[in-house]
């Protein structure tokens, strides 16, 4: 019994605050796939993923995190990147695994980036929703933001919000909220998916393809008996209760009316027997 409470107390200890700073992705991360396709550089500040004909690329955290704000900066593939998909993404293991979905799909010279979006719960996504971006995302780099807490998670790029996914779970709505989760990210060709339904297929002549990665932060619940962290309880957490304020209404609604180009809670052809129970539920999803 003694024993028992002890690692109950150890168990518990372990779920500690991360702080929000820019970490070296070689303490952060490990290359998960692609070999040398994926390389740390700048002492540990900058990651990028390459794509060839061959193999793409990726990486995952080394830690595990129970919610939290969780911060990359992204320059995209340039040029024609129809047929690529770059990722950044939180998701737990197995078969009824949660998953919370940044997706980027290339596109052929001069045409935009599409944003894809989706929620997983026990297993279960199709909660597609998908933007235009409102600037050139292969030019500069931008800052792409997950927020998960117990009552939403809210997607923001450059801070501003794009989506929010309500915790539903009263009326029946599975909500990731229980499976910790990791950190993903990689660089992949999907042209039988990602560019026009897969009518655009990937020109591998301008093969090898690059996205490039820094400044990647967690303000975060670090989960699991080996987790370490310095910083105490203490810090920041605004992120646990996180929602929209005045602003942040405004600036989704400008976003989901000017820049949306898919919704699932408007794909009355998808969905023929009625809308999934959130869509009547919530404003902005």
């Amino acid at each position: 019994m003694p024993n028992s409470k002890a690692s109950a107390i150890a168990l518990t200890i372990s779920c500690l605050i991360v702080a929000a700073s820019a970490a070296s992705f070689y303490d952060e991360m490990d290359i998960t796939f692609g070999g040398q396709r994926a390389k740390i550089l700048n002492r540990g500040q900058d990651l990028s993923l390459s794509l060839d004909h061959y193999s793409g690329s990726g990486f995952q955290s080394k830690n595990e995190y129970l919610f939290g704000r969780f911060d990359m900066q992204l320059k995209l593939v340039p040029g024609n990147s129809a047929g690529t998909v770059t990722t950044f993404y939180l998701s737990s293991q197995g078969a009824g695994h949660d998953e919370i979905d940044f997706e980027f799909l290339g596109n052929s010279s001069g045409n935009p980036y599409t944003i894809h979006t989706n929620v997983y719960a026990q297993g279960k996504g199709d909660k597609e929703q998908q933007f235009h971006l409102w600037f050139d995302p292969t030019a500069a780099f931008h800052t792409y933001t997950i927020v998960w807490n117990a009552q939403r998670i809210i997607f923001l790029i450059d801070n501003i919000p794009v989506r929010v996914f309500n915790n539903h779970e009263a009326a029946g709505v599975p909500f990731p909220k229980s499976q910790p989760m990791r950190v993903y990210a990689s660089l992949w060709n999907a042209d039988d998916w990602a560019t026009q339904g897969g009518r655009v297929k990937t020109d591998w002549t301008n093969a090898p393809f690059t996205a490039s990665y820094r400044k990647f932060s967690a303000n975060a619940n670090i989960v699991g008996p080996n987790s370490k962290a310095t910083s105490s309880v203490n810090e920041n957490q605004a992120w646990s209760t996180q929602g929209l304020d005045a602003a942040g209404r405004n600036r989704i609604r400008w976003v989901q009316t000017k820049h949306m180009i898919y919704n699932y809670c408007s794909d009355y052809k998808r969905f023929p027997n009625g809308l999934p129970v959130e869509c009547s539920r919530s404003r902005f999803l």
